[in-house]
Order: structure tokens, then C-alpha cells, then sequence
């Protein structure tokens, strides 16, 4: 029997429209040696084996992925709609899989700068992804000034599950410069089920579970809203979330209909300016991360003019990783023995086996005008979260507002249009990643930002990532409402300077 979306992927492909592609993006910056691009545009190097040396290019970055396909076989995968969609769609084989068509070549003039890379990168992002086929795209963007090779991914959240999914650029990174060999593997498609075998596969589980048929009707009617409705009294779990919604967000130029349209820019900073000013107040680098964008908020709404008063806030939707001291002992144990600082490690590993996620909605405080005091009050507001059990749990979020915890990043990405508007302002996704160099076919990855997609009538959302001592910003935003986007990125440098001073 094919394997079918789960409710909430389906749920990914039914809500999308034009102005809301449900894709999660990543931008990976590599830097090539003189002596390799030399090698590589002479036809030498090193291939996927990783048995010579060469530069990163088209060729080798397509022999790497085609190598590394069978550890994601849903890039393989397409959606199929059940006739009448008396069921929820289904994974099958794509028996005419092109990776031609899903990996791209693209170019700038030499030498691109990084306000060009940002451009083709919002561009990139504003198309959807053809529902006909896998549900990915990446594009090897060539010609960048410093001798860099950008790598653009786009990933549909339904094919982000949680348990399978994985995005293309996860599986193609290496810690070590030579390339492990995968062991070869033919494949070949499973045939595709036919209109008559996906309607009594429907049939067969509409025996076993007849609830689900009555929500597959009503999805195919698109009444969306009644069903989530359903979900909303369905489950206990959702009451915290309920009670954080009751009170609605400030409305302002954050939240306004969008457009089909984005603008992208980005911003690095360096890990260990977060961690100065973390020892010098306590706290989190998370908090001083929330922070920095709470003064840049600040600063971005009062160069356009906006009312800010002392009491001005923008609610955040900042999904968190939560290490169960259970099955994570040590760091227990470093937080005993240092309370209230966060273990070194803590502040730069991602999710862990056996963790957990929580999305917490945060008030920023743009209204203060005191760098040291907004600090203080988002480590404040995020240890009443911790403490007080008060936090939106990522279970319920599933339910609510479309949230599913496969990695940070696709967590913030899953906002339902329903209540998008209503619970937050912007998304902030904080994904710490590894503190080591990362290599693709033996180049060097140097830089990645994230793109995280906009929900309904929200016209930004901020990724951060942390990778080998940097701290990246990509700031998504709806190409109208968010003009000055670039503005906004070039404040968070500031932010982070004016905390930096008070340490």
C-alpha cells in the first residue's frame, strides 16, 4: 500500500496559494581554493570519490547528490491525488525523475555581488514548486566574487515529515574534506498505482478508520477552516495555545496582505560576541540573539516612522529546542553547577535523540530604549516560559497552527494562515548548528543562511543559524510591505554593537 501524507502534510499542499509557497529554503555559501578552480575549469579534480582534488561546480555537485539520493528517497517521490480525494494523497515513485530538472545552473555576473546573490534568492523563492513532480529544487549559483560557489535549496514542507525528512543539503555535507563513498545502488521506480488501486486502498483504510473519510470530504470541499476548528476543541493539549491567543498581537506594518513577491537579505555576526555578552548579563544566546532582533525591530520601525511607546511590543513565535535532563544528564549537571548560564556546547548543539521542541510566544520589547534592559526582559520572559509551563507545547502547535518539529527551521515555517495573524507578528527560527567545517565533494562550506517562508498577512520572517563560529541571519520578506528589508538586516549589525557596549 502506497504511503500516504500524514494529515498535516496534506494540509501543506490544500493551504498554499500564490502569495504563500509552503517551502522552506537554506542558502550554502562554499569557498573555493584559486588552485581548485584553476583545476576545475581545466577538467580536473576530484570526483564524488573523492580520489583527487578540484574545484566545486555543477558537475560534481550533481554526481554528489545523485550519490547520496538513497539516504532521502522521498527526492525520488511525487504526490498523487486520490480520485475524488476520498483520501489524503499519497508518496509514489516518480518514474520519470529527472535530477536534471530539479538541480539547476545559474550565474552571476562575475564578480556577484551579495545584494545580487539576495536578489536571485528572493526570486528563486517567490515560484512554487511544480506539484507534478518531487517536491524540491536546488540551483548551483556560480560566478560569486571571492572565488564562492552558492548552492540554493528549496524543500515543500510535506516533504519535511519529522521522521524521513531530510533537505538536500543535509545529506550532501561531510565533516572531513575526502568524500565517503556510498555505496552504489541501482534504482528503480516502484510502478505507479493506478485510479482504481489508490480508490480501494482509500476504501480498505476507510474500513479500518472510518472517522478519517468524513475529514477527507471536507478538505476536498476546502472547508478548511471548519476542520481546523474540529482540531481546535479535539484535543486538550491546544488550551495553553487557546488561552496565548485570546489576547490578539499589536497589529502593524508586520502584518498586511502580501504579495506574490519577496526580497532577501542577510546578515553575519560571530558566535562569540553572543557569548561575551552572555556571560557579562546571564542568560541564553538565545536570549541575546532575541534581543539583538528586538533593538533592530526597534530601530527599523522608527526609521519608517512608526509609534513606538514604552510598552510597544512584537510578538514572536520562537520555536526552542528543550534537552530532556533525563536523557541528558550532563547538561543537567553543568546547569546545576553554573545557574543561570547556559554549557558552551548547549549554545551551539541543535536538537538532540530524545529531545524536545517548544515554540514560545515572545513580546518583544521594542518599546525599550535601554539595549541592556530589552535583554533583560526577553531572558525574563523566556524563563517564565521554561518555568512556568506556560509555553505553547509543539504538540499542540501541530494542531493549531500547522507546526511540526523536523528540524527549528521547518518548525517556524509551519504557521497556518488561519491563525498566523491573530497569534504573532514574525517568525524566529534559531537553528544551532555545528561548530566544525563542513565540506561538500572536499570544497569547504563557509557560510548558510535560512529562508524561511511567510505565513498569510505576515510580511516577515527572520531564520538564524549558527555554523563554525558565525551567527547568519536570512531575512525573508514580502517584496511590497518589506522595501527596506535590507535596512532591517543592516540594523541587527547595530543592535548587536550597542549590547557589545555595554559589556
Amino acid at each position: 500500500m502506497p504511503d500516504r501524507l500524514s494529515a498535516l502534510d496534506a494540509s501543506f499542499l490544500y493551504l498554499e496559494d500564490p502569495t504563500t509557497p509552503m517551502h522552506v529554503g537554506t542558502v550554502l555559501l562554499f569557498q573555493q581554493s584559486r588552485g581548485a578552480r584553476r583545476r576545475a575549469a581545466s577538467g580536473g579534480g576530484r570526483g564524488a570519490d573523492g580520489r583527487a582534488g578540484g574545484g566545486l561546480e555543477y558537475g560534481r555537485i550533481a554526481a554528489l547528490i545523485e550519490q547520496r539520493l538513497p539516504l532521502a528517497p522521498r527526492y525520488r517521490q511525487k504526490v498523487v491525488q486520490v480520485p475524488g480525494r476520498l483520501a489524503r494523497p499519497v508518496w509514489v515513485d516518480d518514474p520519470d525523475f529527472d535530477l536534471d530538472y530539479h538541480l539547476r545552473r545559474s550565474a552571476l555576473p562575475r564578480p556577484g555581488s551579495d545584494e545580487q546573490l539576495a536578489d536571485l534568492v528572493a526570486r528563486l523563492m517567490s515560484r512554487p514548486l511544480d506539484h507534478s513532480r518531487p517536491l524540491w529544487e536546488a540551483y548551483v549559483v556560480e560566478g560569486l566574487s571571492g572565488d564562492r560557489v552558492a548552492l540554493i535549496t528549496k524543500t515543500h514542507n510535506a516533504m519535511v515529515d519529522g521522521i524521513a525528512g531530510f533537505d538536500i543539503g543535509q545529506v550532501i555535507l561531510d565533516d572531513a574534506p575526502t568524500v565517503p563513498r556510498i555505496g552504489d545502488e541501482l534504482w528503480m521506480p516502484e510502478p505507479e498505482p493506478g485510479p482504481v488501486q489508490l480508490v480501494l486502498d482509500a476504501a480498505t483504510e476507510a474500513v479500518r478508520r472510518p472517522g478519517e473519510i468524513v475529514e477527507n470530504v471536507r478538505v476536498a470541499a476546502m472547508d478548511v477552516a471548519a476542520t481546523l476548528r474540529d482540531v481546535t476543541q479535539a484535543f486538550g493539549g491546544l488550551a495553553s495555545a487557546v488561552r496565548t491567543a485570546a489576547r490578539p498581537t499589536a497589529q502593524g506594518p508586520l502584518n498586511v496582505s502580501i504579495s506574490i513577491q519577496r526580497r532577501y537579505a542577510v546578515t553575519r555576526t560571530r558566535l562569540a560576541d553572543y557569548r561575551r555578552i552572555r556571560r557579562a548579563h546571564g542568560g541564553t544566546v538565545n536570549d541575546v540573539i532575541l534581543a539583538v532582533i528586538a533593538g533592530a525591530l526597534r530601530n527599523w520601525l522608527l526609521s519608517r516612522g512608526e509609534v513606538v511607546t514604552a510598552s510597544s511590543t512584537i510578538r514572536a513565535m520562537v520555536p526552542v529546542s528543550v534537552r530532556d535532563p533525563e536523557t541528558n544528564p550532563d547538561d543537567a549537571a553543568a546547569r546545576e553547577a553554573a545557574p543561570g548560564t547556559e554549557p558552551a556546547a548547549e549554545d551551539v548543539a541543535g536538537p538532540v535523540a530524545g529531545g524536545k521542541v517548544s515554540a514560545y510566544l515572545v513580546e518583544l520589547p521594542v518599546g525599550e530604549a535601554s539595549a541592556t534592559l530589552r535583554l533583560h526582559h526577553v531572558g525574563h520572559a523566556m524563563r517564565a516560559h521554561q518555568e512556568s509551563g506556560q509555553s505553547v507545547a509543539a504538540g499542540a502547535l501541530v494542531r493549531l497552527s500547522g507546526f511540526a518539529p523536523p528540524t527549528l527551521h521547518a518548525l517556524g515555517a509551519r504557521a497556518a494562515n488561519s491563525f498566523s495573524r491573530r497569534l504573532f507578528n514574525v517568525v524566529v527560527t534559531n537553528v544551532p548548528g555545528p561548530q566544525v567545517p563542513l565540506y561538500a565533494a572536499g570544497t569547504k562550506m563557509v557560510e548558510m543562511f535560512p529562508v524561511v517562508p511567510l505565513a498569510k498577512h505576515q510580511a516577515l520572517s527572520i531564520g538564524v543559524g549558527s555554523y563554525d563560529g558565525g551567527v547568519y541571519f536570512g531575512l525573508n520578506g514580502d517584496r511590497n510591505a518589506m522595501f527596506d528589508v535590507d535596512v532591517l538586516a543592516g540594523m541587527i549589525d547595530e543592535s548587536l554593537d550597542e549590547l557589545l557596549g555595554t559589556v
